[in-house]
């Protein structure tokens, strides 16, 4: 059984919205506009006011007595009891070891409330008029620094971070202005336009103007260039604390520190302080959370075989996502076909012509990418469409003797064995994008549909279900594929049997959907937004029997509720996702409700679908 969990955002501009160039057409007698970037992003509405209730008809009770704040602590402060290398401007010298407690001391202590912290932590530069308004509208005090938080920020002096790393050090230049005439100040990190509730890019740099700095160099960074970027950074630390000095709010004081004995001091005698050594190694029992992700974004969209000889799956890279030994064995592909937001459908001649030379030597083909074709009508007489041909030509190059075998026993008229046609043998094709599944999803759903006759929304089931594959489609393309289904259908090979009157029956989910569906995060668990909570008949026809919704209230019928049984449905309202509102007081019975899935999860039971309302 699997679950899902789903959570709101509201609507929000963003700065960059799609371009307004014109789409892509089918029709491919005029070519002289390119295909539009792949960069549909939705609009989130960041939700309505929060309730407030009129003015009680009698006196409010007294007020609860107020918690005392959570205040982080550093053994860097006070910084008396450490040498003062530079009395101006200060900065002051440790040894590793104290670096290293002063790490497990930041890292062990209960942290702020995150309405302290945030949503200073999300940016809000004084220009960015929409910031602004959502997040300090009704409480001015929001756009002060926080007084709660101390930090430990790490500076390595040189930036070089491929080698000689600490854990969790930048470059100076994450942190320090680039401009000239603004060398000792911090860089102006919050955006100065759009509206986000996810910066995270600039929140190393935030933090630092919150902490205490220590600066280290690598064996080849002199002492004095240490110097001299620590001194650089105390001054920044006072400019921005003049800056941010006003009315009566008082700032903590914040210091640098420099360790200045060679790297091989912290490799020798604290391993544990360094995830890069001097040669360049990471430290393999440390967890890299990005080296993570990337291995885990090559693992879920790993080439696997979608179609007889066809396969799907991320741009081949050694570097990002090198190969296993189960990928080396299989034999190497004979045309790649890359899915590109700025490709055009490649015409008749240029597929017969890689079709003959990918028999001797691998070609390499570009074809539109999802989002990229509007939907259109087609004239039922005529050409085929550039979909239906491309998926045409994939599978004559996959399956050359698909139709020859048709006839094999046929006789001429004299009762012989009519001669066959040597057919060429057949290729191995790679649809590919980076990542594997984004720009990938609309040929892919295509050639699925064109290979196994079944319409549209069978299609994305079974390469999701059956397939296994993830992918990322847009309205644009379920439209798109909906108006070519009976074309691709067609003049598809496939079995009758995919297309029988039942299965061609458009289901009331396809018509709700955008296009995505959730994402299988663990093997009994999606993780799905507000669109995929809110189609109930979509998260059924995928396997997913429980809900788990964060945010704003999914609009579902009573007798869709009953159908599903409270006990399969958790619902966290009085929250939404807006940068502000905490989650933290609903974690554990969040949990619970997961664990009870994941506990039981050998039962066929069901999915867990955990949603919020952007489903991030």
């Amino acid at each position: 059984m699997a679950a899902a969990a789903v959570h709101q955002l509201p609507p929000r501009q963003t700065p960059t919205p799609p371009p307004q160039a014109p789409s892509l057409s089918l029709d491919t007698s005029d070519l002289e506009h390119g295909a539009i970037p792949n960069k549909h992003l939705p609009y989130c509405s960041p939700g309505s006011a929060p309730f407030t209730r009129s003015a009680p008809a009698t006196p409010p009770a007294s007020p609860p007595t107020p918690q005392p704040e959570v205040q982080t602590c550093s053994i860097l402060y006070p910084p008396d009891a450490h040498p003062k290398v530079s009395a101006a401007p200060p900065v002051f010298a440790i040894q590793p070891s104290t670096l290293l407690t002063a790490i497990h001391q930041s890292v062990s202590q209960e942290l702020p409330e995150p309405k302290h912290v945030f949503p200073w932590l999300h940016g809000l530069h004084p220009e960015n008029q929409i910031q602004l308004a959502f997040f300090t509208a009704r409480n001015k005090k929001l756009r002060n620094v926080p007084k709660c938080f101390r930090g430990v920020t790490i500076v390595k002096a040189g930036g070089n971070l491929t080698r000689s790393k600490i854990r969790g050090a930048l470059a100076p230049e994450e942190i320090l202005s680039s401009e000239p005439g603004r060398d000792d100040t911090f860089l102006e990190a919050d955006p100065r336009e759009g509206f986000s509730v996810r910066n995270f890019q600039i929140q190393a740099a935030k933090v630092a103007t919150v902490s205490d700095i220590v600066v280290y160099r690598d064996d080849d960074v002199s002492e004095k260039e240490l110097h001299k970027l620590a001194k650089r950074l105390s001054r920044a630390q006072n400019t921005w604390r003049v800056k941010n000095l006003f009315g009566e709010q008082e700032l903590p004081r914040f210091h640098v520190f420099i360790v200045s004995c060679p790297f091989q001091s912290f490799q020798k005698e604290n391993p544990q302080l360094v995830t890069i050594n001097s040669r360049g190694q990471s430290r393999e029992e440390l967890l890299d959370f990005f080296q993570l992700e990337r291995q885990e974004m090559c693992s879920m969209s790993r080439a696997s075989e979608i179609a007889k000889n066809v396969w799907l799956g991320h741009t081949p890279d050694s570097a990002l996502c090198p190969s296993s030994s189960e990928e080396s064995e299989k034999p190497a592909f004979d045309i790649f076909i890359e899915a590109s937001d700025f490709a055009q459908p490649p015409e008749a001649h240029l597929l017969g012509r890689v079709g003959d030379l990918s028999l001797d030597v691998p070609q390499r083909l570009e074809f539109p990418s999802s989002g990229s074709i509007m939907p259109q009508k087609w004239p039922k007489a005529g050409p085929l469409d550039p979909v239906t041909q491309m998926c045409q030509w994939i599978y004559s190059v996959a399956n050359p003797n698909a139709m020859s075998d048709l006839d094999e026993e046929e006789t001429d008229q004299d009762g012989d064995i009519a001669m066959r046609t040597l057919q060429p043998r057949a290729r191995k094709v790679l649809i590919h994008c980076t990542d594997g599944y984004t720009e990938s999803s609309l040929l892919a759903l295509a050639y699925f549909m064109y290979a196994e006759r079944v319409p549209v929304h069978v299609a994305w089931l079974r390469l999701h279900c059956e397939k296994k594959r993830n992918f990322f489609a847009y309205s644009s393309d379920v439209a798109l594929l909906s108006s070519l289904q009976a074309r691709i259908l067609e003049f598809s090979p496939g079995p009758n049997d995919g297309i029988a009157g039942c299965l061609l029956e458009e289901p009331a989910w396809l018509s709700r959907m955008d296009g995505s569906f959730p994402s299988r995060i663990l093997p009994y668990m999606y993780l799905g937004n507000l669109g995929h909570a809110n189609n109930p008949q979509l998260l059924r026809a995928m396997g997913i029997r429980r809900v788990l919704s964060v945010g704003e209230p999914i609009s579902w019928t009573k007798g869709q509720i009953e159908s599903w049984d409270a006990k399969n449905l958790l619902f966290v309202d009085g929250v939404q996702d807006n940068g502000v509102d905490s989650l933290t007081k609903d974690f554990e019975r969040s949990l619970g409700f997961i664990s009870t899935r994941s506990l039981c999860k050998q039962q066929a039971s069901g999915e867990t679908d955990v949603r919020c309302r952007e489903g991030s």
